[in-house]
């Protein structure tokens, strides 16, 4: 399966109206079989001790493999849903931005599997890696 060809502006309209839009992801690069998104480190993704929270980072990870899925499928006919997230947190981080990069491992016709690790966007530390997967629901 390839990616369809549509631009960062289009892929980032999605997000309007979103928790995306409040936690401010943005797509930043689409590749071939992966896509890049940066999302904010400060008051809207903090936990009570001011480190990124977890559930920030699995929105993240979950609106990455939902983007990547969307460029997938026809979306007239179908649409993706996250059926399940895992998050592991492997480094904290207080302030700045995380770069996450999501990649496709399985874009089956009923389910897609999702790679995607989160690191600090200044040191490239890695903060979170999980697995989203999305199943592909038909439009009745």
């Amino acid at each position: 399966m390839q990616f369809k060809n549509v631009s960062l502006e289009e892929i980032n309209a999605f997000n309007r109206n979103t928790l995306m839009e409040v936690l401010d992801i943005k797509c930043i690069e689409i590749g071939p079989d992966y896509i890049v998104s940066t999302m904010p480190v400060d008051h809207r993704t903090h936990q009570p001790m001011g480190l990124l929270h977890g559930g920030a980072s699995a929105a993240l990870i979950e609106s990455i493999g939902s983007m990547g899925s969307t460029l997938l499928l026809d979306l007239e006919k179908e649409y993706p849903v996250g059926l399940e997230v895992n998050a592991n947190h492997v480094g904290g981080i207080k302030s700045g931005s995380v770069k996450a990069i999501g990649k496709i491992v399985h874009a089956g016709k009923r389910t897609h599997l999702w790679q995607v690790d989160i690191f600090d966007e200044m040191t490239s530390k890695l903060i979170c890696t999980g697995r989203l997967t999305i199943m592909v629901v038909q439009r009745s």
